[in-house]
């Protein structure tokens, strides 16, 4: 049997005369860039995440960004992060000037530790603390940090409060969507994400005012008017083509995750029922909604072996993600060493993403699980 990590096409055949309606009326209209397709969408994903404002950005890196350049973060400032995480959090940060600081993760959630947060706050200097000016909570695996203790310690410390919603759109902390509880949410349509485009996109979401009129001037070079440049930004637009696909395919997107949470607790069910508790771990789903954009375990030992193991019987897997990023080379001049980070390095040696999209069969599910029992057995 046959079970990728993620089957688009299959998604695909259900919209596909959508689809291409829509793309056709963008190549009959010849308007490809921003204009009222993005503007449409704007307005509905500002609706969805119930934030006053969104901005369609061209990736979920240049939304990053954007956000953090909007917040005037630059040389010498420096800017809180989880090292368990894709690497564009800690690479926008660095491409701003500023320096990333790293606060090692809930090991029962792989999100930022709050716990960790406030520790590394109270043994700071009063010159390292005055150099602080932002915090990026990642919701990690479509899973919202625990938001409201990182929004306290912002607010007691000044800081600009920018969250990574990259995996997380539609997920909800105690009742609130990702992107519309910091000053910025900002969000991928990466082709692999719950809600994905034909190619990249992004978008940031924010309720302050200022914030909104600033990202839109910052994603056109930093015009307005047109040829009249009050602030540096960059080519940071989002295709009208991309805007169409995505408002045909947000229409589904609470279908879509009401079926990946669904199929994340029948992986809880065939799990326990195979009797797995002594090799195979499952992060706990402790916010109000997990948008499970991937389900992933962790194993006690031979990850490695178990993927390869998968793979030769057709099944998908993949790491998010193998090396934390304070031990990726480019980040040496930080001086962080092994040992550091323990949770994120456990999670980077441990964890294992399994196949989850929402038209994945009960058969199939079974048969991963199945493999991984017949691996440890």
């Amino acid at each position: 049997m046959q079970v990728p990590l993620l089957d688009l096409k299959a998604q695909y055949q259900t919209i596909r005369a959508e689809i291409l309606k829509v793309t056709d009326e963008v190549f009959e209209s010849q308007y490809f860039i921003l204009g009222p397709r993005v503007e449409r969408l704007e307005k509905e994903i500002a609706a969805y995440c119930s934030s006053k404002h969104a901005v369609g950005v061209s990736s979920g890196t240049d939304a990053l960004l954007v956000a953090l350049m909007a917040a005037e973060i630059g040389p010498g400032d420096a800017v809180i992060t989880t090292p368990y995480t894709f690497f564009a959090t800690a690479g926008s940060i660095t491409r701003t000037g500023a320096r990333p600081v790293f606060v090692d993760i809930d090991p029962d959630t792989y999100n930022i530790s709050c716990e960790h947060l406030e520790s590394l706050l109270s043994a700071m200097t009063s010159a390292e603390s005055a150099s602080l000016k932002a915090v990026i909570p990642v919701h990690l695996y479509g899973q919202c940090a625990t938001m409201d203790p990182i929004l306290k310690v912002a607010a007691d410390n000044n800081l600009v409060v920018i969250e990574d919603a990259a995996q997380a759109i539609g997920a909800e902390y105690r009742g609130r969507r990702a992107g519309s509880m910091g000053d910025f949410g900002c969000f991928s349509f990466f082709p692999s994400k719950n809600l994905g485009a034909f190619g990249d996109g992004g978008a940031v979401t924010t309720n302050t005012d200022e914030f909104y009129d600033k990202v839109r001037t910052l994603r056109v070079h930093g015009s307005g008017p047109k040829y009249y440049h009050p602030l540096i930004g960059g080519n940071f637009r989002l295709d009208a083509l991309q805007a169409a696909v995505i408002c045909v395919k947000l229409k589904y997107l609470d279908d879509w995750t009401d079926a990946r949470r669904e199929n994340a607790r029948k992986y809880r069910e065939l799990f326990t029922l195979a009797r797995l508790d002594d090799v195979v771990w499952i992060p706990a789903e402790s916010q109000d909604r997990h948008v499970y954009n991937q389900f992933v375990i962790s194993v006690k030992t031979k990850r490695d072996e178990l993927r390869r193991f998968m793979n030769d019987a057709g099944i998908g897997t993949e790491v998010y993600y193998p090396l934390p990023l304070h031990l990726q080379e480019c980040f040496s001049e930080l001086n962080y060493k092994k040992g550091d980070f323990p949770a994120a390095e456990h999670a980077a040696g441990h964890t294992l993403a399994l196949p989850v999209y929402p038209e994945m069969s009960d058969d199939q599910q079974a048969y991963v699980v199945e493999k991984i029992k017949a691996f440890y057995s």
